[in-house]
């Protein structure tokens, strides 16, 4: 077998995910086993729900989002879809056949309406149940649920759970954009009488948000939407919908709030009590909001077992890791009328759950017991963050009866890394839990206190490591869908999306410059053109706006910002007070943004806009010069965010000055003891910042510096997700006095990303990771480090280690993949393509990169000493 056409997805879908386009996109990797392979074609065959074939033949060698070759299927059309790839006279078999499936793509595709409990749905009642029967005297041979909801909901059918989901419909910014779920629930009809239910609960739409009696964001009343479409053997077709006819009970949830928790009474089961129930009515819903979810659904993905237990007051419960999720309890012969309760900390402080970092969220789920003989105890419509858990109302728990339950939008990881030093090894992996922790259908700053936000900041920062590190590529591009559709009509983007802020003019550099930043991050990581295209005018209206706001002379000054965030230096109670100028740090974004724009519009062939915006970039880099450069390379505010910024996006302009700039940012580091002294701004910037500056073993002493402030401080404290300060726990095991002080905030987890480009040394240059560059540097402050990436090609992997001296590098390529690599004390880089490829080379300590001199041969070496390439647990 000479190719494999594997990984055949649609879109950026899930298997089996039902679309929200007529013409979706296609992807696949080709698994090349043997020599002389050259894509030259492709052909798509799709069968359709008749079991009719139609086949397209594509003249192309490209596998990754890839136009849909047929005419556009219709609303819930569905069928499925195998491709195989040609070269020359061969053809490779065909691939697995893939399902594809189209969902409601318009109001004219909907017949059901919202519908809210009359009486049952205020504040203080729980959460309501709405339901309908109806019969079957047949069952159908396809029938798919289409739901949605005001709030948060869970459906069942004849009493079964429909869907994994948890939290559907999510948050997306509600107004404008609103999503539906499909499932399939043909299993769980029966002949006869069947019962059609949900639970709907507040969620983002009617809970707590960012602040203490911030509640009704989006509405007061709470609203149901489902269309239940059925298919029978004859051809025949029956529609479920909500309408007037639905009831209302109440459940055994009394109470539910994403910050504060849930109340459950377990002796009402939750079920609808028709004897009890009430009308519902149809209230206002706009269905040209609805769409179909890009990305994966939240979803529990991990169970986490009890690491260790004490007592004080109730049972303490260390589950060893800070996660996100839920606590699942196993109560035994409890007695009806009973109450457990489970409170969720990060940390402790004296032995006891440190409850003052949540600020005002209570955290606290509670549970009347039924008395059955046995009960599993979880909430249903909240989270919390936390590693620790008190347990209080049971006079004894058992370990094996506790187990923490991961929730998180379910993305799959694509991205590894190890090295020879333990503590960055559990660095990374801190990186790996505080994204999947703050990835729960957004991209949130924190998942534990009362705020669990979209800042745009803590995104734009984070992107790069987040495209890496796991397949972002739909989640992202439905957050950036919100983004566009919350921004001002100035250009104005708004510090969190979805945006309950809701700040008249919002305009905050590397906050809002998530506009342009995080577009051209996926766009370099996925390839996805139409997504660069749909963000296109989003990113032009933000990039306007500031020029505006900077005016003739080029320079943003004045005007709120947040500056370089939480800079060690600034005090607990004003994080904001930073070593960088906010002005400097804004005009730096601003020719950032500038330049972003440009290269997409070149991209996007719109060449005079890429003309206008380059100018306009250089235009702000030569008032940057002039204003806050001096002749001898010093920056204005002369610390080392500003000189991160300045360094690594080339805007210090001689070249005599940019030495020196690089020269004096390795003065500051070394002053501060190989410290950081950056905040959320400098931080992802500084180690490469040094690298330019010709000082990679400078940047690894700050990698590998323990003292506070510093990236591994925080592991030798026992940290097992990246905090939001640098000291949020202070060395005597006191949490952090200020008031923003959480303990799982992925920004400064962007140090990852420089793991995988330059410790692992492998990063894309070409969008989708067509190109790469690897080049590792190799200082000896590590004796070895490996990386690998599921790129949309497939498998990229480099590995190095020490040996005797010298450098003994393996880089592993997938077809279609290019790899220009730079052997450690190379001039010169070998471009290699498909393979495994061995090289030898020599440690360069404190050499700027482009001035490494080879020792021995860049070629390709046979040495059996080379690491050999291994599986990676995914």
């Amino acid at each position: 077998m000479t190719a494999l056409v594997t990984r055949l997805r649609l879109e950026q879908s899930e298997p089996g995910a039902v679309l929200g386009t007529a013409t979706p996109r296609l992807s696949w990797v080709l698994d090349v086993r043997a020599p002389g392979w050259a894509s030259d074609r492709y052909e798509v065959e799709l069968q359709d729900a008749a079991g009719a074939t139609s086949l397209a033949t594509v003249p192309s060698g490209e596998s990754v989002l890839v136009d849909w070759p047929f005419a556009p299927l219709a609303p819930r059309g569905h069928g499925r879809v195998r491709v195989r790839v040609g070269s020359g006279e061969r053809w490779t078999p065909w691939s697995d056949a893939v399902p594809v499936e189209v969902g409601l793509l318009g109001p004219e595709d909907w017949s059901a309406a919202f519908v809210s409990p009359v009486s049952l749905g205020g504040l203080d009642d729980g959460a309501p149940l709405v339901f309908t029967d109806f019969d079957l005297d047949e069952l159908p041979v396809r029938a798919r649920l289409y739901a949605s909801a005001h709030g948060v909901y869970e459906a069942s059918l004849n009493g079964g759970r429909v869907g994994d989901d948890v939290l559907a419909p999510g948050w997306t910014a509600y107004e404008h954009r609103l999503r539906y779920q499909v499932y399939d629930v043909l299993t769980g009809l029966r002949r006869g009488p069947n019962t059609l239910s949900a639970l709907v609960g507040n969620g983002w739409y009617r809970g707590q948000l960012v602040w203490p009696g911030n509640r009704s964001s989006y509405g007061s009343r709470l609203a149901f939407l489902a269309q239940l479409e059925l298919e029978f053997a004859d051809g025949s077709r029956r529609r479920i919908v909500t309408d007037g006819s639905w009831r209302a009970s109440r459940s055994g949830i009394l109470f539910d709030d994403l910050y504060d928790g849930e109340r459950r009474d377990l002796r009402v089961p939750n079920v609808p009590d028709r004897g009890g129930s009430e009308p519902v009515e149809v209230v206002p819903g706009d269905l040209a909001r609805l769409v179909a979810r890009r990305g994966p659904a939240v979803r529990v993905t991990d169970r986490v077992p009890v690491a260790g237990m004490s007592a004080s007051g109730g049972t303490i419960v260390d589950f060893g890791q800070n996660l996100v999720g839920w606590v699942e309890l196993v109560v035994r012969g409890g007695r009806a009328g009973d109450e457990v309760t489970v409170r969720h900390a990060e940390v402790l402080e004296e032995g006891e759950l440190a409850m003052r970092p949540l600020r005002s969220a209570k955290a606290t789920a509670s549970y009347v017991l039924s008395g059955a003989d046995v009960e599993v105890l979880r909430p249903t419509f909240t989270f919390n963050g936390f590693r620790y858990a008190e347990i209080c109302g049971l006079s004894e728990v058992a370990a094996a009866d506790v187990t923490a339950l991961v929730l998180g939008s379910d993305l799959r990881r694509t991205a590894w890394f190890e090295s020879s030093d333990p503590d960055v090894d559990r660095l990374y992996e801190n990186v790996v839990w505080s994204m999947r922790g703050n990835f729960l259908d957004l991209p949130t700053d924190c998942p534990q206190r009362d705020e669990r936000l979209g800042w745009t900041g803590d995104i734009q920062v984070f992107a790069p490591t987040a495209a890496t590190l796991f397949d972002t590529s739909g989640f992202l591009a439905g957050w950036l869908e919100d983004l566009a559709a919350e921004q001002r009509p100035d250009g104005g983007v708004p510090y969190v999306v979805p945006d309950v802020l809701r700040e008249p003019d919002p305009a905050a550099a590397g906050w809002s410059d998530a506009a342009t930043v995080v577009p051209s991050v996926l766009h370099l990581a996925y390839a996805d053109h139409d997504l660069l295209a749909r963000q296109y005018p989003s990113m032009r209206a933000w990039v306007d706006k500031v020029a505006g706001l900077a005016g003739d002379g080029k320079l943003w000054r004045g005007g709120f910002q947040f500056g370089d965030w939480l800079d060690p230096a600034a005090p607990p109670d004003d994080p904001a007070k930073a070593a960088a100028d906010p002005d400097v740090v804004a005009t730096a974004y601003f020719a950032r943004s500038a330049g972003l724009l440009a290269a997409a519009a070149r991209t996007l062939g719109h060449d005079a806009d890429a003309d206008r915006y380059r100018a306009l970039a250089d235009e702000t880099v030569r008032a940057f010069n002039h204003e806050y450069v001096t002749p001898g390379g010093r920056v204005l505010s002369d610390c080392q965010t500003v000189y991160a910024l300045a360094l690594c996006w080339d805007l210090v302009a001689d070249p005599a000055a940019r030495g020196a700039a690089g020269d004096r940012l390795v003065e500051l580091v070394v002053a501060a003891g190989y410290r950081v002294a950056t905040g959320f701004l400098g931080t992802p910037l500084v180690l490469d910042a040094l690298c330019v500056a010709g000082r990679p073993d400078v940047a690894y002493r700050m990698l590998l510096q323990k003292a506070p402030p510093s990236w591994l401080y925080a592991v030798t404290m026992g940290a097992t997700t990246i905090w939001e300060r640098w000291d949020s726990m202070l060395p005597d095991g006191r949490v952090n006095p200020g008031d923003m002080t959480s303990f799982n905030h992925y920004a400064y987890g962007a140090v990852a990303d420089w793991l995988h480009r330059c410790v692992g040394g492998l990063a894309p240059t070409a969008p989708g990771w067509r190109r790469v560059e690897v080049r590792p540097l190799v200082t000896g402050q590590l004796a070895h480090a490996r990386t690998a990436v599921d790129s949309p090609y497939g498998r990229i992997e480099s590995s190095w280690r020490i040996d005797d001296g010298r450098v003994l590098l393996v880089v592993e390529v997938p077809y279609g993949v290019t790899a220009e690599v730079w052997v450690p004390g190379a001039e010169t880089p070998v471009v290699v393509g498909l393979g495994t490829h061995r090289f030898e080379g020599a440690v360069q300590p404190g050499s700027r990169p482009s001035e490494q001199r080879l020792s021995g041969s860049a070629a390709p070496s046979t040495d059996a000493g080379a690491p050999a390439a291994a599986e990676w647990s995914a």
